[in-house]
């Protein structure tokens, strides 16, 4: 005589840490996917920066000093780690715009209604924003030293550094998509993404030495991080870097440069998360 089971299957818990990252990197290939099929987002991200090498290493770069370097070419070495600097930060508005849009069509409710890990969605659009900025990185090393930058400090020191600002790149898109999820349209969220981003940028030593703002603005450039990583840059690079202020995080730019990051990333990681939970389409 045939005995029928009656036990009731167990669904098996998918390990939290394990899926949560298959599912992050799977949303990841996802958006870069998305950027492959519009080579015109690209395409423009790929131009910005190059116009900033060429409008203030021709037109400006006459006109501003660098303290304790005298040569022609002194500026030019000494821009480029700013131009690097400024251009990874922006990253943060294609985090704002893209998870604005995705909200905006529905595409986070059907997330939801999938069996992945919540935090996957953040997780992969802003590793897939920063590994944009590779490319854009190498775009912009063969523009630099097309107008006369050079590497001057060693090939390790140089992908230390090229590393530092990938880390500064993933750091600035999870603040890019905690913005992000709380505009309303992508058009709100194309001008927020960019507000935070231009005083940011440019109250630091990223375009002029610290030394030539006025005593109030130099500490704010001071313990601003993308001084520190722009410092860290040219240090490694060796490239010019100034007569540096007596300030923390310029004696210290690489430590400060990884710190600010890590607190950064725990910091807008964990609201973002948070925020996200909460979020639903509109």
């Amino acid at each position: 005589m045939t005995t029928l089971s009656t036990t009731t299957p167990v669904a098996m818990r998918r390990p939290i840490y394990g899926w949560t990252l298959h599912d992050g990197l799977v949303v990841g290939r996802r958006n870069l996917i998305q950027t492959i099929r519009v080579p015109e987002l690209l395409f423009f991200s790929l131009v910005q920066p190059v116009i900033f090498v060429l409008l203030f290493a021709y037109v400006f770069g006459g006109a501003i000093p660098i303290p304790g370097d005298a040569a022609e070419d002194a500026y030019r070495q000494y821009l480029m780690p700013g131009i690097f600097g400024q251009t990874v930060a922006f990253a943060a508005a294609s985090s704002t715009v893209g998870l604005a849009e995705d909200m905006h069509k529905g595409l986070i409710d059907r997330f939801r209604a999938l069996p992945m890990s919540p935090p996957a969605v953040l997780i992969g659009r802003t590793f897939a924003d920063a590994t944009r900025q590779i490319l854009v990185l190498v775009v912009l090393s063969i523009t630099g030293y097309i107008v006369g930058w050079r590497i001057d400090n060693g090939l390790l020191n140089a992908i230390w550094a090229y590393a530092l600002l990938l880390l500064f790149a993933y750091t600035v898109s999870w603040i890019g998509s905690w913005i992000g999820l709380y505009m309303p349209n992508p058009e709100t969220a194309n001008t927020a993404g960019l507000v935070w981003l231009f005083p940011m940028t440019f109250l630091s030593n990223a375009f002029v030495p610290i030394n030539a703002l006025p005593g109030w603005l130099q500490v704010v450039a001071a313990w601003n991080t993308i001084s520190a990583l722009v410092l860290a840059c040219r240090e490694l690079f060796g490239n010019p870097t100034g007569i540096q202020p007596d300030y923390w995080p310029l004696q210290h730019a690489e430590l400060y440069t990884l710190l600010s990051c890590t607190t950064l990333i725990v910091v807008f990681s964990t609201l973002s998360v948070r925020r996200y939970r909460h979020t639903t389409s509109r």
